[in-house]
C-alpha cells in the first residue's frame, strides 16, 4: 500500500521530471532574452560571441534607484536585526527604531520630490537625500543652467532648513 510520504515523493519526482524534459525540448529561442538593448553578433571564425551593451538614459536612472533602494534595504534589514537581538540594549534599539523611521520619512521624500519633478519637468528623475545634501540627477542631454536653476529652487522650498543642492545632467 502507498502511504502519503511515498505519494508525495512520487508526484514531486514526476513534477521536476516533466519540467526538467521540458527544458531540455525547449528551443533556444526561447532561452534568450533580447530587450533590444543587447545586441548579439557571432563571428563565423571564431567560436565565441560577442555582446554589445547600449544604455540609455532611463537605464542609468533606473540603476541609481536600484542601487539606493538595496542600501536602503540593506540598512533596515541590519537596524530589524538590532532591534530583534534579545541582547541588545533598550538604548541601542531605540536608536535602531528612530534610524528606521528616519529612513521611511527621507524615503518617501525622496519619492515626493521625484514624482514632483517628473510631473514638472516631464524627466526622468533620481533623488537622494543625505542629511542636509540633495543630490538630483535628471535623464536628458540638455544641460541648462536655468534649469538646474528651477529644480533647486523648487526642492528648497520644499524644506526648512538650508540645504546644498547639486543637479546632474545624464546625457
Amino acid at each position: 500500500m502507498i502511504d502519503k510520504k511515498n505519494l508525495w515523493f512520487l508526484t514531486l519526482f514526476s513534477l521536476v521530471l516533466v519540467l526538467s524534459v521540458y527544458y531540455v525540448t525547449m528551443p533556444n529561442e526561447l532561452l534568450v532574452t533580447n530587450n533590444g538593448n543587447v545586441e548579439t553578433t557571432t563571428n563565423n571564425n571564431d567560436d565565441k560571441n560577442e555582446i554589445s551593451v547600449s544604455i540609455t538614459e532611463s537605464d542609468i536612472i533606473s540603476a541609481l534607484k536600484v542601487e539606493d533602494e538595496n542600501d536602503t534595504l540593506e540598512e533596515i534589514n541590519t537596524l530589524k536585526e538590532t532591534l530583534t537581538n534579545t541582547e541588545e540594549s533598550v538604548d541601542k534599539k531605540n536608536e535602531a527604531y528612530d534610524k528606521i523611521k528616519e529612513l521611511n520619512e527621507t524615503s518617501g521624500k525622496e519619492e515626493n520630490l521625484e514624482n514632483m519633478l517628473k510631473e514638472k519637468y516631464k524627466y526622468d528623475v533620481f533623488v537622494k537625500i543625505d542629511g542636509d545634501q540633495v543630490r538630483v540627477v535628471i535623464g536628458t542631454k540638455d544641460h541648462s543652467t536655468e534649469l538646474a536653476n528651477e529644480i533647486m529652487r523648487l526642492v528648497q522650498e520644499q524644506f526648512d532648513n538650508k540645504m546644498y543642492i547639486s543637479v546632474q545632467f545624464q546625457a
